[in-house]
């Protein structure tokens, strides 16, 4: 990612992405206290904010100020959904600030280490004996850690062709040397999912190894229980090249990681209700 300074471009893109979904620009300036002139500079891309400015607008959006600075096409993948205001909505709750009072972990190594865009694999329940794989993005917004993902399945009558897309946001919770995440489906808004997992390095390839359970609101998406496999890929936010590769796979595929298929098996030991 770009600093600050070299990149006013990208945050006017994003600034006028946020605004058109908070109203009025007008209303925007007047809630940050920002003078409506100096902030159409902003959206235009001909001058940066003060840090102090970037954090104010950056705190009213609910995001930090790496992710309001980040390449277009990422922020957008991130907003989709009306993630942001799903994810401020759930912060606001007593509920969730009562379960994480003792949970927040401060920035540290951990947090750093853990960040990034993953591989994400495990058999699909739609594919029946397919390894599906998707895209899975840990990234630090304030004093939370939170993540996304997006699944893409190819149409049986036309492998080329994408019949469906789910798409997930939640936060995640380093304890005791595990990550804990919780999400929900952000499209059609019926499904929680919960996972837990370790971290492995082998080879000098970084995997975290764990669980996943998933409960939708209707009988269609049946509750299941899965292995999942996370193969770290780099740092930042997930990119357009990453979603090209998303699809279902057969588990011969030679692209799947050995470490993957190892632990996965053979997907006998996937659970699914009926």
């Amino acid at each position: 990612m770009k600093k600050a300074e070299e990149n006013p471009g990208a945050l006017a893109v994003n600034l006028r992405l946020l605004c058109n979904r908070h109203g009025s620009v007008a209303a925007v300036c007047r809630k940050i206290n920002v003078n409506r002139q100096q902030f159409n500079k902003y959206l235009s891309g001909t001058h940066m904010p003060s840090a102090a400015n970037l954090r104010i607008i950056a705190n009213y959006f609910g995001l930090s100020v790496p992710i309001l600075l980040s390449d277009p096409e990422e922020f957008q993948t991130l907003i989709d959904g009306n993630f942001f205001h799903a994810m401020a909505t759930v912060r606001q709750l007593p509920e969730f600030s009562r379960f994480v009072s003792n949970m927040i972990v401060e920035n540290n190594s951990q947090d750093n280490d853990i960040a990034g865009v993953y591989d994400r694999y495990q058999f699909s329940s739609i594919y029946k004996g397919f390894i599906l794989k998707s895209a899975f993005c840990i990234y630090k917004n304030k004093d939370f850690l939170q993540h996304y993902y997006v699944e893409r399945f190819p149409s049986f009558d036309d492998p080329r062709k994408i019949e469906y897309v789910f798409k997930y946001y939640g936060f995640c919770f380093p304890v005791a040397d595990r990550l804990f995440t919780a999400d929900f489906e952000g499209i059609q808004s019926n499904e929680l999912t919960f996972g837990v997992y370790a971290q492995v390095k082998r080879n000098s390839k970084k995997f975290m190894f764990g669980i996943s359970s998933g409960i939708a609101a209707n009988v269609l998406r049946q509750p299941y229980s899965t292995k999942v496999v996370l193969h770290y890929r780099g740092p930042g936010l997930l990119r357009r090249e990453h979603l090209k590769a998303l699809t279902v796979m057969d588990r011969n595929d030679p692209a799947i990681p050995r470490e993957a298929l190892q632990y996965l098996g053979d997907g006998s030991d996937m659970i699914q209700m009926a």
